[in-house]
């Protein structure tokens, strides 16, 4: 699914670019469409499936299209805030430059929106599955239960 205009035109007002001269319709969705995050109705964007071995990561059909406008937002600014960066103060024939005010405004910016990210969430699978019923005979690793020192004597070990 494609970013709407709508979406598009909140993104160049979150990031004060009203023009496509730097920032073409084009660049403005595909920043976008690389934030997808869960819909309204719990659906992720996509699904990982393994075939054979390799993962492979499959569009959700029944997602809706839903994009994180603030970590677009925060991606254009860090860029225009390393556009920047080259800027500095400087004094000449009685004028005072400053510059790097430019770098620092973008750059606040770009921290004002990625805190206004959304969050994300990870899914891990663990990985190689276990195997047997996961008892000791089994040959299988359970954390909780204790474990023989050397000496024969059960003792638990705690992790801080």
């Amino acid at each position: 699914m494609t970013a709407t205009a709508l979406q598009i035109a909140e993104v160049r007002r979150m990031v004060a670019e009203p023009t496509t001269t730097t920032y073409s319709d084009v660049l403005v969705t595909a920043i976008i469409e690389s934030y997808p995050m869960m819909d309204e109705l719990g659906t992720n964007p996509y699904y990982w499936t393994q075939v054979a071995g390799v993962p492979t990561k499959t569009t959700d059909p029944v997602w809706v299209a839903t994009y994180d406008l603030n970590a677009a937002a925060a991606k254009i600014w860090t860029e225009k805030a390393s556009a920047l960066a080259a800027k500095f103060d400087f004094k000449a024939d009685g004028g005072d430059y400053s510059r790097s005010q430019a770098y620092e405004h973008a750059k606040g910016q770009a921290d004002f929106y990625a805190k206004k990210r959304s969050m994300t969430t990870v899914h891990l699978i663990k990985s190689p599955k276990e195997s047997g019923a996961g008892n000791i005979s089994s040959g299988s690793w359970i954390g909780n239960l204790p474990e023989t020192d050397i000496f024969g004597d059960d003792v638990m070990y705690l992790n801080y």
